[in-house]
């Protein structure tokens, strides 16, 4: 019997792919890498934007049409199960939190039952875990958080926070280095509240973790702001570990205090950019990430104008853009909706304000000898990341070219909003 996996979404959904494979593999499914020539068809969702989730169901209903035994899973199946069923009624639906019966489920399913467990029970599901021996090794650390964002409904797929085992972590990072790998993703869906729920708190983890032997690097995932002043000490110090990327992704979501009140986040603007000025004094070179939503409904003008100033005060290095959307479950959704022109007009003057900020901020590292770890190929580059998880592209025109997995020094000579050019150099 073969299984082919079908993932939509972010590093925690890629992640948590990997571990149903290995679920599967360990009850003697093999996995395939096309659907064509597989017995069945798992489906890994997301359910954060309206777009995906329209893909999702417009590939569903395709495959439903086709008659292809389908297991669907992830965010939808945990939050919009009768949105599955519309699209694909004969699909059997299983949690994430049920990975351990997955292989049973499959199997069922290809045998002809219809088989639903929307359970959100708690399991430690980093047993599952299997190094592949890739370049890049993706690790989850827990289920749900500890928020309740008003425009969110990944809380209600994914239930309250369960951290996963932190010997069990260590474990499959430890396994993953001894195996190959040389980038390790933290993944959650906040890592920010990894182990708050059990004493512990994700810089003691980073800690541990950058103690492992070997030659890597760790990049900590998305990190909620409102956790982050109960352990920003420890966490600045465990990033200061040559193991470490400089990296932090701190979502901001807006510029103006009224907006996040109202989106439930539990921070203000000013202690979001003290923070941030506080980690970029003693973290030398760091880059920070962050995301913003336009268009949240009751974001005014002056709102909307305010998010404007904090980005050109506080300047990312990387700002992800999201357009607001109704989401099924989320309490924003109820509210009344700003007009799509409005949201439109406000993203497409964000995202020029905010591709000429990323420009400035990496044309300065044009001229410098920085080093980098390589970690994907296509046919035109060698791609890796700087110590500061700056995306560096060394063209394959260029005599040398560095391999997968290596690590070398470079020299920057060219750069855009979205990467840094560079060839290989002492």
């Amino acid at each position: 019997m073969k299984a082919f996996i079908e993932t939509y979404g972010c590093t925690f959904n890629q992640a948590d792919s990997e571990l149903i494979a290995n679920a599967l593999q360990k009850d003697g499914i093999e996995t395939c890498g096309s659907a064509e020539e597989a017995d069945i068809i798992i489906m890994n969702t997301c359910t954060v934007k309206g777009a995906t989730q329209n893909r999702i169901t417009y590939r569903l209903a395709n495959l439903e049409r086709k008659g292809k035994k389908l297991l669907v899973t992830g965010c939808m199946a945990g939050a919009n199960s009768d949105i599955i069923e519309k699209f694909a009624p004969s699909a059997s639906i299983a949690t994430t939190q049920n990975i351990a019966s997955m292989p049973s489920i499959a199997r069922n399913t290809v045998s002809g039952s219809r088989v639903a467990m929307l359970e959100k029970r708690k399991s430690d599901r980093i047993g599952f875990y299997n190094p592949k021996g890739s370049v890049i090794a993706k690790i989850p650390l827990s289920d749900g958080c500890l928020s309740s964002c008003s425009f969110c409904e990944t809380k209600f797929a994914r239930g309250s926070l369960n951290s996963f085992s932190e010997q069990g972590i260590l474990n499959a990072i430890a396994y993953s280095i001894r195996n190959g790998s040389k980038e390790i993703e933290l993944t959650a869906q906040d890592t920010g509240a990894y182990g708050i729920d059990k004493g512990t708190n994700i810089a003691e983890l980073l800690k541990k973790a950058c103690a492992i032997d070997g030659d890597y690097r760790i990049r900590v995932g998305m990190l909620n702001p409102e956790h982050l002043h109960k352990y920003m000490g420890e966490l600045i110090e465990a990033l200061q570990s040559e193991h470490a990327y400089k990296f932090l992704h701190l979502p901001l979501q807006s510029g103006s205090d009224s907006v996040l009140e109202s989106m439930r986040r539990a921070y203000t603007v000013e202690k979001y950019l003290e923070m941030a000025r506080e980690i970029r004094s003693r973290v030398k070179g760091i880059t920070i990430e962050t995301d913003i939503i336009v268009g949240y409904p009751n974001e005014t003008d002056s709102d909307f104008e305010a998010t404007i100033n904090a980005i050109n005060e506080f300047r990312p290095d990387v700002t992800n853009i999201s357009k607001f959307a109704r989401r099924p479950h989320a309490s924003a959704s109820r509210m009344k909706q700003l007009p799509n022109e409005t949201i439109n007009e406000r993203s497409s003057e964000l995202s020029r304000i905010v591709r000429a900020l990323q420009a400035e901020n990496n044309a300065k590292k044009v001229g410098e000898t920085m080093q980098v770890l390589f970690t994907e190929e296509n046919n035109a580059s060698v791609n890796g990341r700087s110590d500061s998880y700056r995306q560096v592209v060394v063209p394959k025109r260029d005599s040398e070219i560095p391999a997968i997995g290596s690590r070398a020094k470079v020299i920057i000579y060219n750069s855009t909003s979205n990467a840094l050019y560079a060839r290989l150099g002492a």
